[in-house]
């Protein structure tokens, strides 16, 4: 704030003198070295003519009068230092002392100079990062699709736990591994591939007479087919090992499972009790216990939801074709669950003309682009167009129903270059 040092009389020098004493005439001889013009070295006095004084009390009384009600001390000094500028040009004055702080001065020049750099940088990276986007769409032909949140819809739902949904799904792809099954058809003497598909059939049939959760009939199969890879099964047992394998499921996922007695009819009284459970118990001491496995319905249900919009008819058809490759022996020990329930509903888009077939969104949360997909799929596409030829016709029946919005009567997705 600049301000003008009036000439004091002698007594009110006298007074200043001796206040001043101290710390305060350190600063005015500091004030002395930083370019203001004083008379006389050491005289505290300044010598301003009266007449020109009195012109600026004049001017500034008329500019407080103009800004109404400002504090006299700001009109004093705004004042004077106008005064002061358009004195130095015309007439030749005696000069005039404009003391201002360090302090004031930073703050002032804070406030002018930082806010407008910082307006001017940001206009300048709005700018660039406008012409990167502009650029980068134009690279990639396409502009880039958004992400969605599909998770956003149920932060009120607990049961969805929407907080740790990611991690668990994480968990799921780190441990998948461990409930897959790798080729074991060498290590059985007396069963085939074409046997367990039959045994799959069967099964797909007894889950659907027994109206279970579909998670029971996912993990019926995996209990099998691990259950097959660490121990030979003769021929006549293979039926028993479905069933033992479906009690266990259901005792698992079930709220209401079916009891030992149920198995034992809907297997004709080929076995007894005492067998199914004799067998539950070797299943368990061979998996030992190990039952907690992601199978391929938890990401089924996951990348449905992500497959945006979704409809009944798409989740549908999602099972559809999922359960035609767990019927499918050489898919089921090439491909992992995750991979399988992603390839699924790339087939199931392409078949139905959902456009675009693959979605940012979808390879967000899937993890597999569209060529990783590209082998599963074309065999999903294959077991599509030959289900309603087949011996084996218990998921084509099932979903050829009403029930199920008879997504397998709609041909099949033709050729791979429809998923490009």
């Amino acid at each position: 704030m600049a301000s003008i040092a009036e000439q004091p009389n002698k007594g009110e020098i006298r007074e200043n003198k001796q206040k001043n004493m101290g710390g305060e005439g350190r600063n005015r001889r500091v004030l002395q070295d930083i370019g203001n013009l004083v008379a006389k070295q050491g005289h505290v006095g300044i010598n301003v003519s009266k007449p020109v004084a009195r012109n600026f009390r004049a001017q500034l009384l008329a500019n407080a009068q103009d800004k109404n009600k400002k504090s006299s001390t700001e009109v004093e000094n705004a004042a004077v230092v106008t005064k002061v500028k358009a004195a130095e040009k015309p007439k030749e004055e005696p000069e005039v002392i404009v003391i201002s702080s360090d302090d004031e001065t930073e703050e002032k020049e804070k406030k002018q100079y930082v806010p407008k750099t910082n307006k001017a940088r940001d206009k300048n990276a709005k700018a660039f990062s406008s012409v990167l986007s502009a650029r980068s769409k134009a690279a990639c032909g396409l502009p880039r699709e958004p992400v969605l949140n599909i998770d956003a819809t149920d932060t009120d739902n607990e049961l969805a736990a929407a907080e740790y949904i990611d991690d668990i799904y994480e968990f799921y792809k780190s441990t998948e591994k461990d409930g897959c099954v790798h080729d074991y058809m060498g290590s059985q003497p007396d069963i085939n591939a074409k046997m367990r598909s039959i045994l799959v059939d069967w099964l797909i049939e007894v889950h659907r007479k027994f109206e279970l959760m579909p998670e029971t009939l996912y993990l019926t199969l995996n209990i099998v087919d691990r259950f097959l890879s660490v121990k030979a099964v003769p021929r006549r047992e293979l039926q028993l090992v479905g069933i033992s394998s479906m009690l266990l499921a259901s005792k698992y996922e079930e709220i209401w499972a079916p009891e030992v007695n149920d198995f034992v009819c809907i297997s004709d009284n080929a076995y007894v009790s005492e067998q199914v459970l004799l067998m539950e118990k070797t299943i368990l001491r061979k998996l030992e216990w190990y039952l907690t496995v992601p199978t391929p319905y938890v990401f089924l249900v996951r990348y449905i939801k992500a497959s945006t919009p979704s409809d009944k008819e798409t989740e549908y058809m999602v099972f559809f074709l999922a359960e035609l490759a767990m019927m499918h022996y050489p898919t089921v020990v090439l491909h992992c669950p995750s991979l399988i329930a992603a390839s699924a509903v790339l087939v199931a888009r392409c078949t139905l003309q959902r456009t675009p077939f693959w979605t940012s969104t979808l390879k967000h949360y899937t993890g597999y682009s569209e060529e990783q997909l590209r082998d599963c799929a074309k065999t999903l596409i294959n077991l599509h167009a030959t289900a309603p030829e087949s011996k084996l016709r218990a998921v084509y029946k099932k979903y050829s129903s009403s029930d199920c919005s008879s997504v397998a009567l709609h041909p099949p997705a033709k050729n791979l270059t429809e998923l490009s």
